[in-house]
């Protein structure tokens, strides 16, 4: 079956040539360790340590074929979002970031598709640089954050980065970052494993409670990590929209439920049951492959629960594919054909 993974983060190896510019230590530097792996160093501590399938699109396309997945969606990783950067260089660094991408899929796009990253704090310059990625760089779509230094995707100020992704056809991934709590929570890893998935129900819950939906209804918005907690607390959103309308139902015009079919979530959940839960809940159609290639916390073989789950072909080629294609605007027989 083909294979399309719409979560998976590059790095670009020459960062620091671009960061070196700037002054603020919180801009993400790096430390080579050897010519297979280098250290991420941010305020002037370790961040993370990654290999060279996180900048190496040779050893990305060697691996990928050997997961038998024909297609890698590209985005950046999170902690290079940089939103709390002096306007004009994170218009700078997005820009460097979304030409790395797109001299990669111009180069193999027969491997990779690509989405650039814009500076969501000050909205002329991410609608600018939104609409170079999509005119100029032909990349499918955007990446953002779960939140924007702290503030909800529902305020008002960003609505009109949603009305002109919409208007041009721009497909968005949401992605947790910056997790709420996360300096009162740091031993165990607790940030990734409980802020992640709280912080992907904090971004769903925020465009959908802000009436996001109901204003932009063509908008092609695309959550991490299966949704979060969201799944799972759906029918908590429901009771409360119900019962302190005056707290909940402000915004909005339906129950929270009612925008299940309004958006998609990738795969990576890590566990087979939940995974059918979702199925239930959301739907095949609404479910798309994404592994987090290749960090930790990604799936180690893409694809392959979904694989061996018994679920009819079709809708495990609506998973592995399609669901993918139709969220990006892009025409199924292009790739999966009749």
């Amino acid at each position: 079956m083909y294979k399309i993974d719409i979560h998976t983060h590059i790095l670009p190896q020459d960062l620091n040539q671009i960061v070196k510019s700037f002054s603020d230590p919180r801009y993400l530097n790096i430390k080579r360790i050897s010519s297979n792996s280098i250290q991420l160093i941010k305020n002037g501590k370790l961040f993370r340590k990654v290999n060279c399938n996180c900048w190496d699109y040779n050893i990305r396309i060697s691996e990928y074929e050997n997961f038998n997945v024909d297609l890698q969606v590209l985005s950046t990783i999170p902690v290079l979002f940089s939103y709390w950067a002096k306007d004009d260089e994170c218009l700078i660094l997005s820009e460097y970031i979304n030409n790395h991408i797109a001299g990669i899929c111009k180069k193999y796009p027969e491997k990779f598709l690509g989405l650039g990253t814009i500076p969501m704090q000050n909205v002329d310059y991410a609608i600018k640089e939104m609409d170079r990625i999509i005119n100029d760089l032909n990349l499918h779509g955007i990446q953002i954050g779960s939140n924007i230094n702290g503030e909800n995707l529902s305020s008002i100020k960003f609505l009109p980065i949603f009305e002109h992704a919409e208007k041009i056809g721009c497909s968005i991934f949401i992605h947790p970052w910056e997790m709420m709590g996360q300096s009162k929570m740091e031993k165990y890893w607790l940030p990734w494993l409980v802020g992640m998935p709280a912080e992907t129900s904090r971004a769903i819950s925020s465009i959908i409670f802000g009436g996001i939906f109901d204003k932009y209804p063509k908008l092609k918005i695309a959550f991490a990590h299966g949704g979060g907690a969201f799944p799972f607390t759906v029918g908590r959103m429901d009771h409360g929209y119900k019962m302190r309308p005056d707290l909940c139902a402000i915004d909005s015009l339906k129950t929270p439920s009612s925008y299940l079919k309004h958006f998609y979530i990738d795969s990576l959940v890590h566990d087979v049951d939940v995974l059918h839960f979702l199925l239930q809940k959301i739907g095949p159609n609404q479910i798309a492959l994404g592994s987090d290639y290749p960090f930790p916390l990604g799936e180690a073989h893409p694809g392959k629960m979904i694989e061996d789950m018994q679920i009819s072909s079709s809708n495990k080629q609506r998973i592995l594919a399609g669901t993918a294609l139709e969220w990006l605007g892009i025409d199924e027989k292009k790739y999966i054909g009749n």
